[in-house]
């Protein structure tokens, strides 16, 4: 399909309360903060830095990423979602926001503002599982358990959204003053190249689960060229959600239907009296045995309605 099947139309705003990607990047930035105001009263709390850093890790940082030992994800599952929210480094926090935003804004142009939060999710969740699959069951990868316990970062979720935006319009073009533009699938293979440069000398888990977010972003696609949106029951369950705490939105939507319900009535009932009028147009001109036996029921059941 191509990209004008997809257009929106209608491009959230940077200032809408509802924008998904900058709620995203909003989310990423606000962990960031939280996780380095931490870890800087953890180091004015103690002299020695190494204590400070030990203590940080195991007290704070360890709640936020996704530790690769089976043992210690079950005693926080919850860090198979909130890892790819969490950066530590300032250069892997905007390494990570740079690209979300150049394709997050793409795809916002191309599909509206209800894909991106959950091809996000999808890909961080696949990125998760593939993660602690592999490192866990690849003997070559398990030592990686021991020299890099823990995966943190929404590279596996940005890289579902930029393989998403790409395999949705590969001829989108940037940086139109440029030659015409530049293909937006030039600008995917620059970021797997620098994204693959520095993940997989340290950890090939690392590696894997970010192949595994291209993955799921390439079939989310798929499945939405098919007709089968991923999507909806994730926009549906945070819609119902929000209407648990706003009343307000509940009785507005009651007043929608009411008003539409009513309009429907009055343009039924406007139909049928233009339909009764017509068949009495034709009594008069051709006379009542020239109207069919649907005609005459349908006189007959209109005129017991208006003497109801």
């Amino acid at each position: 399909m191509s990209v004008r099947e997809y257009k929106s139309g209608r491009s959230p705003l940077l200032g809408q309360s509802n924008n998904s990607l900058v709620m995203l990047i909003a989310v990423n930035a606000l962990i960031f903060v939280l996780l380095n105001f931490l870890k800087i009263v953890y180091f004015l709390s103690y002299s020695d830095n190494i204590t400070a850093a030990e203590f940080f890790q195991k007290q704070i940082l360890d709640w936020f990423t996704l530790p690769a030992a089976t043992e210690k994800l079950i005693t926080r599952p919850w860090t198979i979602f909130v890892y790819m929210f969490s950066h530590l480094s300032i250069w892997a926090l905007l390494s990570t926001l740079l690209w979300l935003w150049g394709f997050g804004f793409i795809l916002q142009d191309l599909t509206g503002n209800k894909k991106i939060f959950p091809i996000y999710i999808y890909g961080g969740f696949a990125g998760a599982v593939c993660f602690l699959l592999s490192v866990n069951l690849i003997p070559a990868l398990h030592q990686s358990i021991n020299l890099s316990p823990s995966l943190i970062g929404g590279g596996a979720a940005v890289m579902a959204i930029a393989v998403a935006t790409t395999s949705l319009a590969p001829d989108y073009r940037i940086f139109p003053m440029i030659n015409g533009g530049i293909p937006l699938w030039v600008l995917t293979l620059i970021f797997v190249a620098i994204d693959y440069a520095t993940i997989a000398s340290s950890s090939g888990g690392y590696a894997i689960a970010h192949l595994a977010g291209g993955v799921i972003g390439f079939i989310f696609i798929r499945q939405l060229r098919r007709g089968n949106d991923w999507s909806d029951w994730m926009n549906n369950f945070v819609n119902w959600f929000n209407d648990l705490f706003n009343p307000e939105k509940k009785l507005i939507k009651k007043f929608d239907k009411e008003k539409l319900e009513n309009r429907s009535t009055q343009k039924t009932t406007d139909l049928t009296q233009q339909r009764v009028d017509e068949l009495l147009d034709k009594i008069n001109d051709k006379g009542y045995q020239m109207l069919t036996d649907e005609e005459k029921e349908f006189l007959k059941k209109a005129s017991k309605e208006e003497l109801k």
